[in-house]
Order: structure tokens, then sequence, then C-alpha cells
């Protein structure tokens, strides 16, 4: 079997959403490819062919997206997948590698990122597991808030349709985005395709999409989007569930005005809040912070392209200067050593000795300030050659706020 890998034609669209259909053993209506090509960017979709057979999907989205420091371009990786028929026969290496050699070559971007269908997967590929988040249940009748829980007097809740607040929720959203790295821009399309739309696939089994902000004689400064589900046991005692979807604040007392308006839905006795942040303030504002009954799952997966390029993009949090040893079976253009010096912001080549080793999977997964060094050292995966180095190049990538990209792409 040959395999051969290239960008799609329009025309090859319809086959690039079947594979990506049965790949993902998909059952959403098909007419919801035609919201995914409003997103799509036609050049940055690769196909693998089996002769004339499409067998492998892969794209990747033109995002700015927020790291230490500030936002810079990135690749959000999405819809990989390979025909169950082709599986362990290097049609997904032979799709990744291509994507990051075209990155690399067309001076693409310097980092992409993704979200894992399956965590074991990418890191095979020099993706590091950079951010998580936590999934909460919330018995309703448990979340009785602080007493030092932040309040203004002059919010107010009130109830909207989506569609019809787009434009404020995407002013709180974008007020939000700078100063939590992870989060990516968001064009109209990606609003309208993927955040906001309501069709009986979209809602699960869920009511429809509903939405509620706080505002003030000078505007919207938080919202929440969420369905619900109406239910009664055999008592006749309502038991609704609330579907958290997205919760967005520009300012704590908006944001616990918001939650109290997600947790004090009538009838409802549970709110499931899925791929919240791990250092949520929710939870400070709980009385009881168990009746959260969190889950921890993996979030973002981040992959260096160009390490030199990726980390000279960013900030640091501490000074160093450091000589890296990169180990990069992927890319090679990556391995060796570079010079990072944190207060020039450059990283350059160099021949110098090496003060640490370390593969660029785990580079990759410090790279949004959410990961010590410590642990990967501690697993025998970074090997420290001058004392010092490690905690030296830890404490400089560290970063707070914790990374979250809030919503799958």
């Amino acid at each position: 079997m040959s395999i051969t890998v290239r960008p799609i034609e329009e025309s090859e669209w319809p086959a690039f959403a079947a594979v990506d259909y049965e790949a993902f053993n998909s059952t959403y209506p098909r007419e919801i490819a035609d919201r995914w090509r409003e997103v799509m960017e036609l050049d940055r979709l690769l196909s693998a062919f089996d002769g004339g057979l499409m067998v492998g999907c892969a794209a990747a989205l033109s995002f700015e997206m927020t790291v230490p420091g500030g936002p810079i371009p990135v690749a959000g990786v999405t819809s990989v997948g390979v025909l169950p028929s082709h599986r362990r026969r290097g049609v997904l290496t032979a799709l990744m590698t291509r994507q990051l050699h075209d990155l690399h070559e067309n001076g693409g971007e310097a980092v992409a990122a993704l979200y894992a269908s399956e965590a074991g997967i990418y890191g095979r590929f020099g993706y590091g597991r950079a951010a998580d988040t936590l999934s909460f249940r919330i018995p309703t009748h448990g979340s009785a808030f602080t007493r030092s829980a932040p309040a203004d007097p002059a919010l107010r809740l009130r109830v909207v349709a989506p569609a019809d607040a787009l434009p404020a929720l995407q002013r709180v959203y974008d007020a939000v985005r700078p100063g939590r790295p992870g989060m990516y821009a968001r064009t109209d399309e990606l609003w309208r395709n993927e955040v906001i739309p309501d069709t009986d696939h979209d809602r699960g089994g869920m009511g429809p999409l509903r939405c509620i902000v706080a505002e003030d004689a000078t505007g919207v400064r938080g919202y929440a989007l969420f369905r619900a589900k109406s239910d009664w046991n055999e008592h006749s005692v309502p038991e609704g569930e609330v579907r958290l979807l997205e919760l967005m604040a520009t300012d704590p007392a908006a944001y616990a005005l918001v939650w109290r308006g997600v947790l004090d839905r009538d009838l409802c006795s549970v709110v499931h809040a899925g791929r919240r942040p791990v250092d949520d303030p929710i939870m400070h504002l709980l009385a009881d912070p168990r009746r959260l009954n969190a889950i921890w799952f993996d979030d973002l997966w981040i992959r260096l392209v160009d390490v030199d390029r990726a980390l000279a993009a960013r900030a640091y949090a501490a000074p160093a200067d450091l000589v890296l040893e990169i180990v990069d079976e992927t890319c090679p253009w990556n391995a060796g050593r570079v010079r990072l010096v944190t207060d020039k912001g450059s990283c350059e080549p160099t021949d110098a000795p090496a003060d640490l080793t370390l593969p660029v999977d785990v580079l990759g997964a410090a790279y949004l300030g959410g990961r010590t060094l410590r642990a990967a050292a501690d697993a025998g995966l970074v090997r420290e050659h001058r004392p010092g180095a490690l905690r030296e190049l830890s404490a400089a990538m560290m970063w707070d706020p914790t990374p979250w990209g809030c919503r799958v792409f």
C-alpha cells in the first residue's frame, strides 16, 4: 500500500467530511457538514489517499491564541481521522508529519494546538498535555455561596435569546480572552456555527440553548450559555438538569451573579458544568466545595513546530539564561541546542554545552505556563546537566492564571 498526502480540492470536501464522519462514528445529520465548511479553510485541509481512495483527513484552523505575555498565531489542529479499514498502516503518521512539515516549510505558525479524541495518540508526534480542565456536578440544594461572595447592587440578571445577545457575548469573551493562556479568538463563523447553533443534534436530548446575562447601566458584564432538561421523580419532585456550556464574566461580582442564575434555576436539582478551568473561582465561592464533585480531564495539547520561534514569542515569569538540548524525532529541524535568554526574548541555535536535555513534548506541555518541569524530571524525561537549571526554566515558564482553552475546536 502506498499512501499519498495532499491538500484537497473544493470538489473533494464531501469526501473529506465523509471520512471524518466515519472515523469518529458520527451521528450528526449530514447538513452539519455545511456548517463545518463555513469554518474550515480549504487550503489547510489535508487528506491521505490509498490510490484514488481518500482514507484519512486532517485540518488546521488559523487562530490567534493567548500565550503567556499575549496573543500569537497558532494552528488549531482538528478533524484528524483515518478510515477503520486503514488503521495501523501509517496513515495517521503520514498526515501528522506532513502537516508539521508544511507549517515549518511555509513559515506558518510556530505553535500548533489540538484537543485529543484519545489521550494516548499525539504524544508520539511531539504534542504535550499543556492544559487541564475540570467537570463539575453541583447539586443545587448544596450550592450556597460563602458570606464573602462578591456582589454589586447595580447588577441585574436578564434572560436573553443567544443569537440576539451575540454582540454582547462577543465583547465579554474578547475582554476575558487576553488574560487566559489557551483561549483563542473566535471568528463570527465560529460563534454562529460552533457556539450558538441550536438544532436537535446540538441539543443532544436536552432543551434549547438558553442565555442569561449580568448587566448594569454600562452594559453586559457576564453571561452563561446552557441547556436545561425537565424531569420529575416518582414522587413528583422536580429533578431537572442544567448543562452549563459556557460562563464568562469581566469581574468577580458579575461572575458570582451569573453562577447564581445558573444554580438557582427553578425545578432543577443538579448543574453539570463541563470543561471549566482548574483554577475556576467557583471553588472559592461555594460554602461547601465538596459539592463540586469535580473530575479532572486533559484539555489543550501543544506542539512547538519551531522551538526557537515559539520560545521567543512568549513572555516569562522569571529571568533565565539556559542552553536547551531539544529531542525531536518528528521535526528534525528542532533537534539540537538553543540558548534561551528570557530578558532579551531570544532563542537561538548554539554549540554551547547543554544545561538541560528535554523532549519537545515536555517543552510543549510547559509552554502555556500550567506545568512545572519537576514532575517530568522525576519521571525521567528531563536531564539536568547544570545544577539549578531545571528550577530556573520551570520558574520562568510558569504563569498565572492557569491555561484553559474553554471550548473544543
